[in-house]
């Protein structure tokens, strides 16, 4: 998977979706450019006074393991392989016990076109439509200052055959029925086992290369070109 994604459901839709019980702070607006570092939400399951809550919270993107020294090499940590995260020192502990989903519109991929220096983007989504339910974790770390920084990471997998040609890797997803176990803290290591269901049938097509630059933003990043 690249570095870039597309979310843009409001607080009420996710809300809906995913059956939030907290909403913990104010969270992003829409996002079709979303890069490294960027903040991104996220559905967490968290112990409070009151019982075990379903959290919709904002997260940035890259992880911070929270034995780090800094938050300096986040970006280098947006993507977790599923065939190593559970030995990874990075993510092996989030692995465990801080599992989220991250909700998205699709994510792009660039292909390089053949006899040329250009690279095309191109937009990936579930091809049914609706939201693309990444499979996440997710820790907290503590700067010098005393102030708590909450990162995320998307857990990646062998491309789908309709996209593989595109780009080797894709976002594993996350059933619906699996949602309940995936953000179970107390499941532990047998989460692996939900991330063996098929992939969503996803559609692909190529869109302007305005998304290149992160500054850019907006709906017409998703539009297919014509």
């Amino acid at each position: 998977m690249c570095g870039r994604y597309a979310v843009s459901a409001d607080v009420d839709e996710l809300t809906e979706i995913f059956e939030i019980d907290e909403v913990a702070g104010p969270l992003p607006g829409p996002d079709y450019n979303v890069a490294p570092t960027d903040p991104v939400p996220a559905i967490m399951e968290r112990d409070r006074a009151d019982g075990r809550r379903r959290v919709l919270a904002e997260v940035r993107w890259g992880l911070v393991p929270s034995w780090s020294k800094d938050a300096t090499g986040a970006a280098r940590l947006i993507n977790a392989r599923v065939e190593t995260l559970a030995e990874k020192p990075a993510f092996r502990r989030a692995f465990a016990a801080r599992r989220c989903l991250l909700p998205a519109d699709g994510y792009y991929e660039w292909y390089q076109l053949p006899d040329s220096k250009t690279k095309q983007p191109y937009f990936i989504r579930p091809a049914g439509g609706g939201l693309l339910v990444m499979a996440g974790l997710y820790e907290f770390w503590k700067a010098p200052d005393g102030t708590w920084l909450a990162t995320t990471t998307v857990i990646t997998t062998a491309a789908a055959d309709e996209v593989g040609h595109i780009h080797d890797r894709m976002p594993m997803v996350v059933a619906p029925e699996n949602w309940e176990a995936w953000l179970d803290p107390g499941f532990g290591m047998d989460a692996r086992a939900l991330l063996t269901v098929p992939a969503p049938s996803l559609t692909y097509y190529p869109v302007s290369t305005a998304v290149n630059k992160v500054a850019n933003d907006g709906p017409e990043l998703i539009t297919p070109l014509s």
